[in-house]
């Protein structure tokens, strides 16, 4: 787990943010941001949900308790995935590296850490994070450069983009689980209500995303609460996992020094062999000179 293999894991992840950012930066144009800010924005968040709605909520004037509910609300999901990888790292993991720890840690960042067989170390999530924060960074700075100078089909192209990924990130999750079909259902159907019944057209951008993000995920709480013994199986199967996987590192670490002590031997023998045939051929000359001797 060194910095070299973060580094490899991160590439991929960067390749999808940078086209991902490039959306955001020509957003963030458009909402009235210089490229400079825009950049800022990205470098100092690394949250691409919470930057959208965060610039949503800037271009409609919002205020700035908008602002914090939307992203309290967007990423708390970060809180517990900082606090389900801080039991994954090693001991060397103090300080300022738990500051950066939960600054860097994003969906994909923690998807690759947390299925990881070893801790993780400080070098390997030093390269993991580095490479999409680059990404994210420079993807965002091309959108809003960019979007000036390219012709206005492919700002229009790149402008879809993010609802391209959310489509990319839901759809194949709600088409295998039912539970999450319903759950984005309920919140397209408040989001129309909010945006379309006159009553509700003082709301802002900002409060709405907050009031379909609450209301869905406490609908799919109530609705499809998860169960104790289902969770409790999925944790023992993970366990069962784990420590299959582990026997067989054991095994096979078990083999190989099976297979080097038997390799030794088998050398230590050949050595004595050797010996003992140069021990008797010594002898038979030793009982040659005589004979040798008598003949002269």
């Amino acid at each position: 787990m060194n910095f070299r293999k973060g580094i490899t894991d991160g590439i991929p992840i960067a390749l999808g943010y940078f086209s991902v950012s490039i959306a955001f930066g020509l957003m963030a144009v458009e909402a009235g941001c210089t490229w400079f800010e825009a950049m800022l924005i990205s470098l100092t968040n690394l949250t691409s949900a919470g930057q959208f709605a965060g610039v949503t909520v800037l271009a409609h004037m919002g205020t700035y308790l908008e602002m914090a509910l939307a992203q309290l609300v967007i990423n708390s999901r970060y809180a517990l995935m900082g606090i389900s990888l801080s039991q994954k790292v090693t001991g060397r993991f103090k300080g300022i590296w738990r500051i950066i720890l939960g600054f860097a840690i994003t969906d994909e960042i923690f998807a690759v850490a947390i299925g990881q067989k070893d801790e993780i170390s400080r070098a390997y999530f030093a390269g993991l994070a580095i490479i999409p924060i680059i990404g994210w960074t420079s993807g965002t700075i091309a959108g809003a450069i960019l979007g000036s100078i390219m012709p206005l089909i492919i700002t229009n192209a790149l402008g879809v983009a993010l609802y391209g990924m959310f489509i990319a990130v839901v759809v194949p999750k709600a088409r295998d689980n039912f539970h999450v079909l319903a759950v984005v259902a309920i919140a397209i159907a408040i989001s129309v209500a909010l945006y379309y019944i006159p009553v509700f057209s003082n709301i802002s951008a900002g409060f709405a995303i907050i009031i379909c993000t609450v209301i869905a995920a406490a609908a799919g709480a109530i609705l499809f609460p998860v169960d104790d013994t289902e969770a409790d199986i999925e944790a023992d199967a993970s366990e069962a996992n784990a420590q299959a996987s582990t026997k067989a590192t054991n095994d096979a670490k078990a083999s190989a020094k099976a297979s080097n002590l038997k390799a030794s031997t088998t050398m230590d023998n050949a050595k004595t062999n050797a010996l003992n045939a140069d021990d008797t051929t010594f002898g038979q000359d030793s009982k040659t000179k005589p004979g040798k001797e008598e003949a002269k």
